[in-house]
C-alpha cells in the first residue's frame, strides 16, 4: 500500500517543506521527514526564519557573531544561510537523483528590496555565492521591479524561486522574464540545464481575501483560489509550448514549474488538504506548512490529475465573481502589497530580536 505522499510523487507532484530551523536538521527530523513523508524540497522565508531563529541552536554562534563585533544583517546572513547550506546537503542525493529537478532548498532576498530592481541583483548573486550550493534557489518576488532582477539573475545562470505571484497577468509576465533570463544565460555561454526556476502561485491568501469580500455570497465562497491556480497551469502549459519556449527546452533548458504556496488552510471549516488534492498535475511543487504536510500523509484523497480538465469551471468561477462585484485585479494588488508588507514586517522583527541577542552577548 502507497502512502498519500508517495501517491502525490507518482503523479507528478513535488512535495516541498515550507520550513526550516537548524533543529530541524541537527535532530535529524529533515531527513526523517525526507523518507517517511516524502519530501522533496524546503522553502523558506522571512517569517520562517523569523521563528527558526528564535528557537534552539543558535546560542553558540550568535556568541561568536557578537565577540566579532557582527553587524545585525551580518548575523542573519551568516544564520540563514549556514542553515540553507546545511538543508542543500541533507537534500544533495535528492538533487543528483532527480537531475537537478528536485533535491532544493530555497532563500530569499530581504523583502525590504522588493522594489528595487538593482539592489535585489546585487543580493541574489551574493546570497547564491555565499550558500555555495548548486541545489540553492534565491528568491525573488514577482514585483514589477523584481521582473528584470529575475531575468539578469537567471542570466547569471543562477536558479531562481520567484515568490508572491496572485495574478495570471503577473504570472504571463514571470515566464516571460524566466524566458529572457535564459535567453541572456545562453548568450552568456551558460548550460542551460544547469538553470532550474519555479513560480510560487499563492492559493489560500486569494480565497481569505475574496472571501472576506463575499458576505454572505456562500456558493462563491472557497473558490477563487483552486480556479485562480488551475487557470496558472493551463498558462503554464500555453506558454512552455510556445515557439520561444521549445527554442530554449531544445537547446537543453529546462520549464519553470509552477509552485502552489500558501496550501494550509486559513478557514477550518474547509478540508485541510483542500490546496493538495485539488492542485494535482504533472511537473508541479507544492509546498506545505508541516500540520498540512502531516494531514497529506493521514488523510489525503489523491484522485490524480484534478487541474488540467477544470479549466471552463475555473473560468465560470471568475465569471460569477465578477458578476458578484468583485474586482479580482484589485484583490491581487492588495495581496501583493501585503504579502510584501507582512514579509518586511516579519525581516524587522527578525532584525530587533537578532539585534537585542547579539546585544545580550556582548554584555
Amino acid at each position: 500500500m502507497s502512502t498519500p505522499t508517495q501517491d502525490l510523487t507518482a503523479a507528478g507532484v513535488s512535495i516541498w517543506l515550507d520550513d526550516l530551523s537548524r533543529q530541524r536538521i541537527t535532530s535529524g527530523n529533515l531527513v526523517e521527514l525526507i523518507e517517511s513523508h516524502s519530501v522533496r524540497g524546503v522553502t523558506t522565508n522571512p517569517t520562517i526564519f523569523a521563528a527558526a531563529l528564535s528557537g534552539e541552536g543558535y546560542e553558540d554562534q550568535v556568541t561568536e557573531l557578537a565577540k566579532a563585533g557582527a553587524s545585525v544583517d551580518d548575523a542573519i546572513t551568516e544564520m540563514t544561510t549556514d542553515d540553507v547550506r546545511d538543508a542543500c546537503d541533507v537534500f544533495r542525493p535528492l538533487y543528483d537523483e532527480s537531475n537537478g529537478v528536485d533535491g532544493r532548498v530555497s532563500i530569499e532576498v530581504s523583502p525590504e528590496l522588493a522594489h528595487e530592481t538593482e539592489a535585489t541583483i546585487t543580493q541574489a548573486k551574493e546570497l547564491y555565492a555565499k550558500v555555495d550550493r548548486e541545489n540553492v534557489l534565491i528568491k525573488i518576488p514577482a514585483t514589477l521591479e523584481g521582473l528584470p532582477a529575475i531575468t539578469e539573475t537567471i542570466g547569471a545562470g543562477i536558479s531562481v524561486n520567484v515568490t508572491l505571484i496572485f495574478s495570471l497577468e503577473r504570472y504571463d509576465a514571470v515566464i516571460d522574464a524566466y524566458l529572457a533570463g535564459l535567453e541572456q544565460a545562453k548568450a552568456n555561454g551558460h548550460d542551460l540545464s544547469k538553470i532550474h526556476s519555479v513560480a510560487s502561485f499563492f492559493v489560500s491568501r486569494v480565497d481569505t481575501e475574496v472571501d472576506k469580500r463575499l458576505g454572505d455570497n456562500a456558493e462563491l465562497k472557497s473558490k477563487a483560489g483552486v480556479a485562480n491556480a488551475r487557470l496558472a497551469y493551463e498558462l503554464y502549459e500555453q506558454k512552455f509550448a510556445s515557439d520561444r519556449a521549445k527554442a530554449l527546452t531544445d537547446a537543453g533548458a529546462n520549464v519553470q514549474r509552477p509552485l502552489w504556496a500558501s496550501t494550509g488552510v486559513k478557514d477550518p471549516a474547509l478540508p485541510d488538504t483542500l490546496y493538495v488534492v485539488e492542485l494535482v498535475a504533472p511537473g508541479t511543487v507544492n509546498t506545505m506548512p508541516e500540520n498540512t504536510l502531516n494531514a497529506t500523509l493521514d488523510h489525503a484523497e489523491v484522485r490524480g490529475d484534478t487541474i488540467t480538465g477544470n479549466y471552463a469551471e475555473s473560468k465560470k468561477v471568475f465569471e460569477d465573481l465578477a458578476a458578484a462585484g468583485i474586482d479580482f485585479g484589485d484583490v491581487t494588488a492588495v495581496l501583493e502589497r501585503e504579502g510584501v508588507e507582512k514579509f518586511a514586517a516579519s525581516w524587522r522583527d527578525l532584525q530587533k530580536s537578532v539585534e537585542d541577542t547579539l546585544n545580550a552577548h556582548k554584555a
